[in-house]
């Protein structure tokens, strides 16, 4: 497949920002009260102070919005592209039901889960993307290992506070 035009590769490129921008907003949706929420719960000593989650959450997100960027202007939603993109569709639709699962509607088992089919949706789509272009999969590796970190941190946060989540 040839690549888009430069035009049409910047537009992508923003698309792919946009819709992570919309994952991400969808997200602090189910998170207005988190920070308090946070604070509330018995940690472990392990466990991030609550502002290092934006931070993280923006590099993370326009990680993501580039590596799926790559993948698209390599082999747009054809065959192993759309395979590929698919994959990070689902993986996106399950990271931001997390939120919701954890913050808003504070059901500690289903966002532990929901973590768990989001990692490995993830797996599949870095291995997915690194058949298409190497790179695009290396930039996901950041947030594997971010969403492993947090699944542990999901499941100790859920078993200290039985009586809140």
């Amino acid at each position: 497949m040839n690549r888009p035009s430069p035009l049409k590769q910047g537009l992508g490129l923003a698309a792919w920002l946009v819709l992570l921008l919309a994952v991400a907003g969808l997200g602090a949706a189910a998170s207005v009260s988190a920070g308090s929420f946070y604070r509330e719960l018995a940690r472990p000593a392990w466990a991030p102070p609550g502002w290092v989650f934006g931070p993280v959450w923006t590099v993370l997100y326009v990680m993501m919005a580039i590596s799926a960027w790559l993948v698209w202007r390599e082999r747009g939603f054809r065959g192993e592209g759309g395979t590929a993109l698919g994959l990070f569709i689902a993986q996106l639709a399950a990271n931001a039901l997390w939120s919701w699962l954890f913050f808003a509607w504070r059901q500690g088992a289903w966002a532990f889960a929901d973590i768990v089919v989001l990692w490995l949706v993830l797996v599949a789509t870095i291995i997915a993307f690194g058949r298409v272009r190497p790179l695009a999969g290396a930039l996901l590796l950041p947030y594997l290992a971010w969403v492993t970190f947090a699944a542990a941190l999901c499941w100790a946060t859920w078993r200290m506070n039985p009586n809140a989540l």
